[in-house]
């Protein structure tokens, strides 16, 4: 009797074995886990930041929809709008924040304390922002990709001097109360003061104060200005504030450096800047060491690397001297 039960069961044992594995399996683990992504996108020149990380993510095994959910959330320096689409990140217990440019950095690493929700941030300054410990080690529950301000800063200046060696009146227009302006500010003022430079500094936060800062610089015979830089800050890439100033350049054959801009006939001549696509597939590999456990705090923050453009055919125009070294170095250049 009792082999007959044997004999019945036995062919049935490897089948009952592989029931139990897969139940306990997938009681124990539900799948592949879905991790939830929250990405804020502060400043729209820094969108493609975006679309190079979410590339690169999935090159390293997080496929959208199967393994990772984002959230994309937009704005355009908005202090306001930062703390509400954050409130909604940590409400929604998100796995890791992903956050650009510098100022809502800053407002994520101040509304995550206390929680166990890490941010990286892309596109921001780390000098005098208090959004690190060291690049070695940025402590708390931060990392990111450093947004080389100060150093893209003197490298636009000492291109503006190579091409329209001339100016020797640098007007710079900036938003005052923009955190990351003085850092740039502090080694300009080194460099021109080393160069026989004087630059023309214009705290002005909209086109009216641009305007009035600009005409009362002129005076008969002399506009006052030489040339005008700009710095990795948000007022003068605003349309109706670029509108005054590309058509002071414009009537006056004043070379535009330090952003690649241009609006109908107003054109700026060269950009030293980050790539925010490459920027984005740099910040990529340090969320996946966050994803995998290791904590923010102790994964070594990067920096992004420069991108030179010129444009020739702006640059002809005011009679500059573009030098084929510089043309060498350029990483994109319009004719």
């Amino acid at each position: 009797m009792v082999l007959g039960v044997r004999s019945v069961l036995r062919p049935q044992l490897p089948i009952l074995i592989l029931m139990i594995t897969a139940t306990i399996f997938l009681g124990g683990c539900g799948g592949p886990r879905m991790f939830r992504e929250g990405i804020l996108s502060g400043f729209g020149f820094f969108n493609q930041t975006i679309d190079g990380f979410k590339e690169k993510m999935a090159e390293l095994g997080y496929i959208e929809g199967k393994n990772i959910r984002y959230d994309i959330q937009k704005t355009d320096v908005d202090i306001t709008a930062y703390q509400n689409v954050l409130k909604k990140f940590i409400a929604e217990k998100a796995d890791l924040i992903f956050v650009f440019p510098t100022e809502a950095s800053m407002e994520a690493k101040k509304a995550t304390q206390g929680t166990n929700i890490p941010v990286l941030f892309a596109n921001a300054n780390i000098e005098n922002t208090g959004l690190i410990k060291s690049v070695r080690e940025p402590g708390g529950n931060i990392t990111g990709v450093r947004f080389p301000g100060p150093d893209i800063a003197l490298k636009n200046l000492e291109i503006m001097r190579e091409l329209a060696p001339h100016a020797k009146r640098i007007w710079i227009p900036y938003r005052p109360d923009y955190p990351i302006v003085a850092s740039q500010l502090e080694i300009l003022r080194l460099s021109a003061a080393t160069a026989g430079i004087t630059l023309l500094e214009a705290p002005a936060a909209n086109a009216a104060k641009i305007k009035a800062d600009l005409q009362s610089r002129f005076k008969p015979g002399d506009i006052g200005v030489d040339a005008i830089l700009f710095i990795a800050e948000p007022v003068a890439s605003v349309p109706d504030v670029y509108a005054v100033i590309g058509k002071f350049a414009y009537d006056h054959m004043l070379p535009i450096g330090g952003a690649l801009m241009e609006t109908g006939k107003y054109g700026t001549v060269f950009s030293v800047n980050i790539n925010p696509y490459t920027v984005g597939k740099q910040a990529a590999p340090l969320a996946e060491k966050i994803l995998k456990g290791i904590p923010a705090g102790a994964i070594p923050v990067a920096s992004a690397e420069s991108f030179l453009q010129i444009n020739y055919q702006a640059a002809r125009k005011l009679g500059l001297n573009v030098s084929k070294d510089l043309l060498f170095q350029a990483d994109k250049v319009i004719r």
